[in-house]
């Protein structure tokens, strides 16, 4: 790696990192603002609160990283430019090719950064931090209907009243068709526990067989039901599809696909973790194309600027085009990377006029 490279990476990649410390703890004080509502909710204090907004880090850095890439970029670039030294870097014979391949380094080794804290580390913590909070104020995980939770296991109908943070279930009906849709049983348990293997045990049970003769009723203090719904789909009711794994993404579309349900909003959620990264990419390159060659040009104030307006352009494109793929039913790996692939074809050629001119 030549002593060009070495300075331009180290540059921006400090300047980036002190931009996203400076989005995230803005983030986090709008958390903490939105929280203090609840505080004094059960045992929720202000320790747990801070946790609780603490756990939500990671969740900033994932959705932050490609605005401070875009940012700490064009403001490295600009201070360059301001104390000449861009301007003898070009006139020393680097290309604008060579400054945007380093500028591509930098941007891919963000974006695996943002990759890794997607799919691993923000997951967790989001799911953790709601564990927390509900556990604090005595909530229960989610309420889909008045009626609690619905979920379909093969020709089964699966309502919950309540899932506490532990996975454990409060209230559960279980209704049974044949495959002519006639309802067979209905089986209702007050408490449900995992015991692992895709295996519940059910206590409190009254069950109700249902023939063309007559229904017959059952109770058992406890029994063992076999499902597919397990603690891991459970934990898909804890945050939004966006803030999940990919693993996770596809074990629940799987199990959707499998149960004939709708699986368009979390396919989007898939190639959205999978091609979202690659924004970071597109945000160094489109830098480029606002960097001030000389110091004449430069204004941090408005590189700055420049930086918010482009960096909200995309997080609002990136929505508006997954809630018009959800409605129109558009094709989901389209949805995620046409956002990605516009900015960065955006950047490629205003950067080429630039050089132009």
């Amino acid at each position: 790696m030549s002593l060009l490279t070495r300075y331009l990476i180290s540059r921006i990649s400090l300047v980036t990192l002190f931009t996203l410390l400076a989005l995230v703890a803005l983030f986090s004080f709008f958390d903490i603002i939105n929280e203090a509502g609840d505080l004094g909710k059960g045992s929720y204090t202000l320790g747990i609160m801070l946790v609780h907004v603490l756990l939500q880090v990671p969740g900033h850095i994932y959705e932050l990283m490609p605005l401070a890439v875009l940012i700490g970029t064009l403001v490295a670039m600009s201070l360059l430019a301001s104390g000449s030294e861009y301007t003898v870097m070009r006139a020393s014979g680097v290309s604008l090719l060579r400054v945007g391949s380093i500028l591509v380094q930098i941007g891919l080794v963000f974006a695996l950064v943002t990759l890794l804290m997607g799919e691993f580390i923000a997951p967790k913590a989001e799911q953790e931090a709601e564990r927390l909070k509900i556990r604090a104020t005595r909530s229960v995980v989610a309420q889909q209907f008045n009626s609690g939770s619905w979920m379909k296991d093969d020709r089964n109908f699966i309502n919950v009243r309540e899932i506490l943070p532990d996975n454990s279930l409060i209230g559960l009906r279980i209704y049974s068709y044949d495959a002519d849709l006639r309802l067979t049983r209905t089986r209702y348990a007050e408490r449900g526990f995992y015991l692992g293997d895709g295996s519940w045990r059910l206590e409190k049970v009254q069950d109700s067989d249902i023939t063309p003769e007559r229904i017959v009723r059952s109770h058992h203090d406890a029994l063992v039901w076999k499902s597919v719904i397990r603690p891991e789909i459970l934990s898909v009711l804890l945050v939004v599809p966006e803030q999940m794994s990919g693993l996770n993404l596809m074990a629940y579309i799987d199990h959707l696909k499998n149960n004939s349900q709708k699986t368009s909003r979390y396919e989007i959620a898939l190639w959205g973790k999978i091609f979202y990264p690659l924004a970071c990419l597109s945000m160094a390159l489109m830098a480029l194309a606002f960097t001030p060659v000389n110091r004449r040009e430069g204004n941090l104030g408005m590189q700055l600027f420049i930086g918010i307006l482009i960096g909200l352009s995309f997080h609002f494109f990136n929505r508006l085009l997954g809630h018009l793929g959800l409605l129109y039913d558009w094709w989901p790996a389209a949805v995620a990377i046409v956002p990605t692939l516009t900015f960065l074809a955006a950047g490629a050629v205003l950067t080429a006029r630039r050089e132009r001119r």
